[in-house]
C-alpha cells in the first residue's frame, strides 16, 4: 500500500512509500496522476481544490489552499496555508468505548510507595538551586557524591581524549582518525546506596531578575518535583536574597501536599558564611538523608498507580499514524486500569479543540481549556508568533507543513478517553483518567512541566530523532518509522514503524509499550535516555514559547 486516507472526510493521502511524478494512484476507483514527486510522509489532493478551499486531514481542517489545486498535486507551506475551524461550546459526544484490559487486569509494578499513597518508578534525591547563583555549588557537591557514591556514568570520550592526546605527544597524529569508542555499561553493583537510584542536581538561570511571578512559578515547579513520587527528598540551596524565597518554596509545598513528610533540607550560603560551611553541610545532610532513603525498597503496586506523561517532538509525516494513535491507546487502556495520563503541549493541540472540549466530563472542565487555550493564543499572537509558526523546518521537511497538521497527530497521543481535568502549568495532578495540561511545545519545557505535575513515566514518540529525557522520570522514547529506529538505536527504546508496513496494528504496539513501561516502572529496564543521562531541565517562564 503506497497511500492512505486517514478519516473518510479527508480530501488528501498520505504517502506511505515515495511515489514518482506521473505516477498513476489508484483509490476507490478512481484513478489519480501524480503531478510532482511526493516523498513518503508527504500528502496530494484527492480532488481539484479552488483557492480558499479547506485541506481536511484526521477528519478536521488543518488548512486552507492559497492556489487552485488539482488533483494529484503535492501540498506545501507554498500552497497551502494553516487554517483551523474553530471551537465553542461543549458538545457532549457519546459515551467511550473502553478497551479490553482483561490481559492486563491484576498486573503490577514494582515501585516505591510514598507516605501520600503515590507510588514511584524510581527512588532519586534532588538536589535543587532556589536561584542560579548557586548552580556552581550545585555543581560542586554534584563532583563531590557521584563517583564517591557509584552514581558516575563511565566517560568514553575522556578516554577518547588522552588517548589523542598521547598519540600527539608521542607524534603519531595520522592515527588519531583510527580511534574507536568502547561505550562501558553502567555497574549498579558498585553503588553504595543499592535502593537510590540516583541523586539527580537540577540547574536553572531563574530565582532572581525576571519577573515576581517568573520566581512563585519556580518554586511551584520545584515543589511537583520534590513531590513526585520517583523523588524520595531534596536539598534546596538558597543564597538568601534572592526573590524564589525559601518561604515561598515552603508555602508552594504545603499547597501541593499539605501532608508532605518527605524529608527536605534547605541551607542559605548568606546565612551559613563560608562557601565551605554550605557546602561541607549541605553533603553531610544529604549523605544522612541518603542512608534514610535508601531504607524503601521496591514493592509490588497496582497499575491504577502509573501516571503517564504523552509527548511528542522532532515529530514527522508518520507521527500521527504510527507512534501518536499507538501512546494513544496505551493512554486508553492506563485510563480503564485507572490510572493518570497527561496530554500537554497546548500549541500543538490548535484546530482539534472542539474533539477535546467534547470530551471534557463536565462544563467547568471544557470551559478552563478553552480559556487556557485563548489565552495562550491570543499572548502569542500579540508577540508576533502565532501558533502558525509552530512547525519546525524539520516538521515541515518530513510532511507537517501546517500547525493543524501537527496538531491532529499529536493529539492522536491523548487517545479516545473523556477529558477528567484540565490543568494549569505547575498545577498538580488530582484526578484519574486523560488530564490536559498547559505547557508549550518546546519538548523540555513540556517534559520538565509534566514531571512537576506528577507523572512518574514519559512516552515519547519522534519521527525525526531526539534525545531528550528527564532527571526523576523515566523517558521513554518511540519512533514513529523504521528508518529512524534503525540509524538512531542509541535513542529509540520502541519501533512503530511496523505500523505503517503493515506489519503490526496500533493496539499491538500499545500493549508492547505497556508491557515496556511495566518493566521500566519496575527498574528491571533502563530506557536509552537514561543509559545516557539525558537529564534535560528548563522551566517555562509564561512568556510565549511554542
Amino acid at each position: 500500500m503506497k497511500t492512505l486516507q486517514i478519516h473518510e472526510k479527508d480530501n488528501v493521502l498520505v504517502v506511505l512509500t515515495d511515489i514518482q511524478k506521473n505516477e498513476e494512484i489508484e483509490y476507490k476507483g478512481k484513478k489519480i496522476v501524480t503531478k510532482q514527486a511526493i516523498p513518503a510522509k508527504h500528502k496530494f489532493t484527492i480532488d481539484d481544490l479552488g483557492k480558499g478551499d479547506f485541506i481536511i486531514m484526521y477528519g478536521v481542517v488543518v488548512g486552507k489552499a492559497k492556489t487552485d489545486l488539482v488533483s494529484g498535486t503535492l501540498i506545501t507551506t507554498l500552497n497551502t496555508e494553516h487554517e483551523t475551524s474553530g471551537f465553542g461550546k461543549r458538545n457532549k459526544g457519546t459515551e467511550w468505548q473502553a478497551p479490553d484490559i482483561e490481559k492486563f487486569q491484576g498486573r503490577t509494578f514494582k515501585g516505591y510507595h510514598r507516605a501520600d499513597g503515590q507510588v514511584g518508578t524510581a527512588n532519586y534525591w534532588l538536589v535543587i538551586p532556589l536561584v542560579f547563583c548557586e548552580n556552581r555549588n550545585v555543581e560542586v557537591i554534584k563532583d563531590a557524591f557521584m563517583e564517591a557514591l557509584g552514581f558516575s556514568k563511565p566517560n568514553p570520550y575522556k578516554t577518547l581524549v588522552h588517548q589523542m592526546s598521547n598519540l600527539y605527544r608521542s607524534g603519531q597524529k595520522n592515527e588519531i582518525e583510527n580511534l574507536r569508542i568502547e561505550l562501558v555499561q553502567e555497574q549498579k553493583e558498585d553503588r553504595l546506596f543499592k535502593n537510590i537510584d540516583g541523586i539527580k542536581f537540577l540547574t536553572h538561570q531563574g530565582g532572581c531578575g525576571g519577573t515576581r511571578q517568573d520566581s512563585e512559578m519556580l518554586c511551584t515547579l520545584l515543589a511537583g518535583y520534590i513531590n513526585n513520587p520517583n523523588v524520595s527528598g531534596a536539598t534546596v540551596l538558597s543564597l538568601g536574597c534572592q526573590n524564589a524565597q525559601p518561604s515561598i518554596l515552603k508555602e508552594k509545598l504545603a499547597q501541593v501536599n499539605p501532608s508532605l513528610s518527605k524529608p527536605v533540607i534547605i541551607l542559605e550560603q548568606q546565612l551559613e558564611g563560608t562557601e565551605q560551611e554550605l557546602l561541607s553541610q549541605s553533603v553531610k545532610k544529604t549523605f544522612l538523608a541518603l542512608v534514610e532513603a535508601n531504607e524503601n525498597t521496591r514493592k509490588p503496586a497496582p497499575l491504577c498507580k502509573l501516571s503517564i506523561g504523552l509527548e511528542c517532538g522532532g515529530s514527522d509525516g508518520f507521527s500521527g499514524i504510527s507512534a501518536n494513535p499507538a501512546v494513544g491507546h496505551v493512554s486508553d487502556l492506563i485510563v480503564a486500569l485507572g490510572g493518570k495520563t497527561v496530554l500537554s503541549e497546548f500549541p500543538e493541540l490548535c484546530g482539534v479543540e472542539q474533539e477535546l472540549i467534547n470530551r471534557c466530563v463536565d462544563e467547568h472542565t471544557a470551559e478552563k481549556f478553552s480559556s487556557l487555550m485563548s489565552a495562550y493564543s491570543k499572548a502569542a499572537e500579540a508577540a508576533g508568533s502565532g501558533f502558525d509558526m509552530n512547525p519546525s523546518p524539520g516538521n515541515i521537511k518530513d510532511g507537517l507543513i501546517t500547525d493543524a497538521i501537527k496538531s491532529a497527530g499529536a493529539a492522536k497521543k491523548g487517545g479516545t478517553s473523556p477529558v477528567t481535568d484540565v490543568l494549569d502549568y505547575g498545577e498538580y495532578l488530582k484526578k484519574p483518567g486523560l488530564n490536559l495540561l498547559c505547557t508549550p511545545g518546546n519538548d523540555v519545557e513540556s517534559t520538565t512541566a509534566m514531571a512537576g505535575s506528577g507523572v512518574n513515566i514519559i512516552l515519547f514518540t519522534t519521527g525525526l530523532g531526539t534525545p531528550t529525557g528527564n532527571p526523576i522520570v523515566p523517558v521513554i522514547k518511540i519512533s514513529s518509522n523504521n528508518k529512524l529506529a534503525e540509524r538512531m538505536p542509541d535513542i529509540i527504546d520502541i519501533n512503530s514503524g511496523p505500523i505503517i508496513t503493515g506489519e503490526k496494528t496500533i493496539e499491538e504496539l500499545g500493549e508492547e509499550m505497556l508491557e515496556l513501561i511495566i518493566k521500566v516502572a519496575s527498574g528491571e529496564k533502563l530506557t536509552k535516555a537514561m543509559e545516557l543521562g539525558q537529564d534535560d531541565f528548563i522551566p517555562w517562564k509564561r512568556g510565549v514559547s511554542l
